[in-house]
C-alpha cells in the first residue's frame, strides 16, 4: 500500500446518509457529461455559430481563440467520453472513505481525473493542428490519408496487446485495488490519487482516442461508439478478453486499409 501521510483507510459508511451521498455524487458526475454531451451536440448542429466555427479551423494557420476553441472542444469531449466509465471508481472513492470522502475530496479527485484529460487534450490539439498543416485530415478532424487511417488503426489495434495497456486496463477494472494500494489522506491526497487514476486511464485509451481522427470529432455516431468502447472495456464481464477481440478487428481493419492503399 501506498504510503499514507495521515489516517489509516478509513471503513465505509453504510448508513442511509452515506448511501445519499453516493447517488448525489453520482448524479453530479453524470451530469457534467450529460452537459458536455449536449455542448457536443450543439456544435454538430449549429455548426453555423461563430463559437462552433472557431472549433473548425479552415487551415493550419490557426488564430489565439481559434487554438483555444479546439483546445476546449476536445476538453468537453473528453470529459463527455470518459465520466461515465469512471464513476464506479469516483464512487468507490467516495464509498471507501466514509465520512472522511468529504464533499472537497471528492471534487478533487474528480478534478484531479480531468485535469489529465485536460492535458492530452493540449497534446490532442497539437496533433490535429500537425495533420491539418500536413493535409492529413480535414477541418471536421475527418482523415483524408488512406496511410493515416490504416497506421492509426493498426497502432489501435496492435497497443491492445500489449503490457502497458494490460497494466492500466486493470486497475480501470479493479476499482478496490487501486484505492487501497494508492489511499492518500487529505484533500491533496485525494487530487493525487485522481491524477494516478487519471493516468492508468489515459494509459489504458489513449490509442483508442486516436481514433477520433478516423472517424471524426464532429460524428457523433463514431464519437459515441468509441466511449462505448472504453466503457465495455472497463466495466464489462471479460473485458479483458473484449479489448483483445477489439485489437484484433482493429489490426484486420487496420491491414485491409494498408492492402488497399499498397494495391
Amino acid at each position: 500500500m501506498a504510503e499514507q501521510s495521515g489516517d489509516p483507510v478509513p471503513r465505509a459508511v453504510a448508513d442511509g446518509t452515506a448511501t445519499a451521498g453516493l447517488g448525489l455524487r453520482a448524479a453530479g458526475v453524470l451530469s457534467v457529461s450529460v452537459l458536455a454531451w449536449a455542448a457536443l451536440v450543439w456544435l454538430v448542429i449549429d455548426m453555423g455559430h461563430p463559437l462552433a466555427q472557431l472549433t473548425m479551423p479552415m487551415s493550419a494557420r490557426w488564430s489565439m481563440a481559434q487554438a483555444l476553441a479546439v483546445w476546449t472542444m476536445w476538453a468537453v469531449m473528453m470529459a463527455a467520453m470518459m465520466l461515465p466509465s469512471a464513476l464506479p471508481m469516483i464512487l468507490a472513492f467516495t464509498k471507501l472513505g466514509g465520512d472522511v470522502a468529504s464533499a472537497a475530496r471528492a471534487r478533487s479527485f474528480v478534478a484531479a481525473y480531468l485535469l489529465v484529460w485536460c492535458a492530452f487534450s493540449v497534446a490532442a490539439s497539437f496533433v490535429q493542428w500537425a495533420l491539418q498543416a500536413a493535409g492529413w485530415v480535414d477541418p471536421m478532424i475527418v482523415s483524408r490519408s488512406a496511410g493515416l487511417t490504416a497506421g492509426l488503426l493498426l497502432i489501435a489495434g496492435l497497443y491492445q496487446f500489449s503490457p502497458l495497456k494490460r497494466i492500466c486496463l486493470s486497475s480501470c477494472r479493479t476499482p478496490m485495488a487501486f484505492l487501497l494500494g494508492e489511499w492518500r489522506a487529505g484533500v491533496s491526497g485525494a487530487f493525487v490519487m485522481g491524477l494516478r487514476h487519471g493516468l492508468f486511464c489515459l494509459g489504458c485509451c489513449w490509442a483508442l482516442m486516436a481514433l477520433l481522427f478516423v472517424g471524426g470529432a464532429m460524428n457523433l455516431a463514431w464519437v459515441a461508439a468509441l466511449s462505448i468502447t472504453v466503457a465495455v472495456e472497463k466495466l464489462a464481464p471479460h473485458g479483458e478478453r473484449l479489448a483483445m477481440m477489439l485489437g484484433v478487428a482493429l489490426i484486420v481493419t487496420g491491414l485491409s486499409r494498408l492492402w488497399t492503399l499498397l494495391m
